[in-house]
């Protein structure tokens, strides 16, 4: 089987678009047909892959050259979330000192908590500044954590799990906390969990779709500021 699918690969300069593609589309389908939330398609999808890559020994290397052009969409995908925020631009403007608090207060309290994380559990530098960018999306997390010296390929895959686990629990924790404003929602679900997040944010409603797009962005760029700032207090 190995050979096999080394066979297909050599003759395909694009089968990890096609793996990626596939495999997302399974996850979909798994959760449409189970209606659970946690069968999320791209926890789903990522399974598959890794399996079918494990089975067949393709080197991860390899994956992520073929599968290149799926990460090259991440940016303007993020982009175009800025569209449900231009229909919201009213309420934008007339909450914008609240929201911009509240994104801030976030980010610095994922940093901290990483720094803190990283002192009780004795993480070395490399690791620790890894999981800084945790709560920002792929295309900004894996360049700050190269940049400050962490493995971008693992602040990737922390950075999905972090989506992944936004996702899931978003709307319980909302739930719990009683946190019933629109605009509060989405701005907690958006710079905790980013992009996936924000997917589950538009689920709950345009409003908190439109301010978890907005964190996404104001996020991003916050922490790629102060990330090196908390790096410096890990020693």
């Amino acid at each position: 089987m190995s050979e096999l699918f080394a066979g297909l690969l050599s003759r395909s300069s694009a089968w990890g678009v096609a793996l990626t593609i596939a495999a997302f589309g399974v996850g979909a389908l798994f959760q449409r047909r189970t209606g659970k939330a946690w069968c999320n398609p791209i926890l789903i999808g990522s399974i598959l892959v890794m399996a079918l890559l494990a089975l067949t020994g393709t080197p991860y290397p390899e994956f992520k050259v073929s599968s290149g052009p799926v990460s090259w969409l991440l940016l303007p995908a993020t982009v175009s979330l800025a569209i449900p925020l231009y229909e919201k631009w009213d309420l934008l403007k007339k909450n914008v000192a609240a929201i911009l608090i509240g994104i801030s207060a976030g980010v610095a309290v994922n940093l901290g908590c990483i720094v803190l994380l990283a002192r009780v559990m004795g993480l070395d530098r490399a690791q620790a500044v890894t999981l800084l960018p945790k709560s920002v999306t792929t295309a900004i997390g894996m360049d700050v954590a190269e940049a400050l010296g962490g493995m971008p390929s693992l602040a990737g895959a922390v950075i999905v799990l972090t989506g992944i686990g936004g996702s899931l629990m978003a709307q319980w924790v909302c739930d719990v906390m009683h946190i019933r404003d629109p605009i509060a929602r989405g701005i907690g679900i958006g710079t905790a969990s980013h992009a996936i997040g924000t997917a589950k944010a538009l689920e709950m409603g345009e409003v908190e779709g439109a301010m978890s797009g907005l964190a996404i962005a104001v996020a991003g760029v916050l922490t790629a500021v102060l990330a090196p700032v908390f790096a410096n207090l890990l020693g």
